[in-house]
């Protein structure tokens, strides 16, 4: 990256529980946590808007629950309180790096985040605050993929960029054929059609509803969420 150069002036990030943990099984790995928020820091720096929606899978994953007999509504309920704990991690982290972090859920839990109030969100974007939203979005049988979308439409994103473990859109797993092929570009439709697994198809209907691009890109090299801002060329773009 020889020129850093922002692509993007308002971005929304959806970083899964499973990068929290890093080679852990469960919770939050220090380090990652770390990396992840001195990286957030430095793409504030370079004047982009920044919102981050977090997962919860390192936690609880909803979807598998109804192995163990709980109800699909309780379950994904149970998944946004995960992602609460991440987002309150995060915070903290980021405020320990000294950046202005505000963390907002669509939950009433005034001791650890504040309300989804859409005009107070712009201003502390405005502000180069970065905003973490958790609680997915509030309701269940809607994954976190969608309540990024959800958000990145309500805040007028330039760019709803997702954090996987590959480097891109791949047309089967590269980890079980080695044949699979990766798109540098797809269009919604190709997504939809195809029903290619990396994101919810909800989260990308709503985002061709609203000519919202994302770039799916893996977060697991050093500074790949710097770059991601970044590089135009970098992970798969759907438009």
């Amino acid at each position: 990256m020889s020129e850093e150069i922002p692509r993007y002036k308002r971005i929304v990030l959806k970083l899964s529980g499973e990068s929290l943990k890093g080679d852990q099984a469960f919770g939050i790995a220090e380090a990652v946590i770390t990396d992840i928020a001195s990286q957030l820091k430095q793409v504030a720096a370079l004047g982009v808007e920044v919102a981050v929606v977090v997962g919860g899978g390192n936690f609880f994953r909803g979807v598998r629950s109804n192995n163990i007999g709980i109800d699909r509504s309780s379950a994904d309920y149970m998944g946004m309180m995960a992602t609460i704990m991440n987002g309150i991690a995060l915070r903290d982290v980021l405020l320990n790096l000294g950046v202005e972090a505000h963390h907002v859920s669509p939950f009433h839990i005034p001791s650890v985040t504040g309300p989804f109030i859409l005009l107070d969100v712009i201003r502390c974007l405005t502000q180069k605050h970065i905003v973490i939203f958790s609680g997915g979005t509030g309701s269940p049988f809607f994954t976190t993929d969608t309540a990024a979308a959800l958000r990145a439409v309500e805040i007028k994103a330039d760019i709803f960029l997702k954090a996987t473990m590959v480097d891109g859109v791949y047309s089967d797993d590269p980890k079980k054929n080695a044949a699979s092929t990766r798109f540098d570009h797809l269009t919604y439709d190709d997504v939809i059609k195809q029903e290619l697994k990396v994101i919810d198809l909800t989260a990308v209907t709503l985002c061709k509803e609203n000519k919202l691009p994302i770039k799916i890109f893996d977060i697991t090299p050093k500074g790949n969420i710097v770059k991601a801002v970044i590089d135009e060329h970098m992970g798969t773009l759907i438009h």
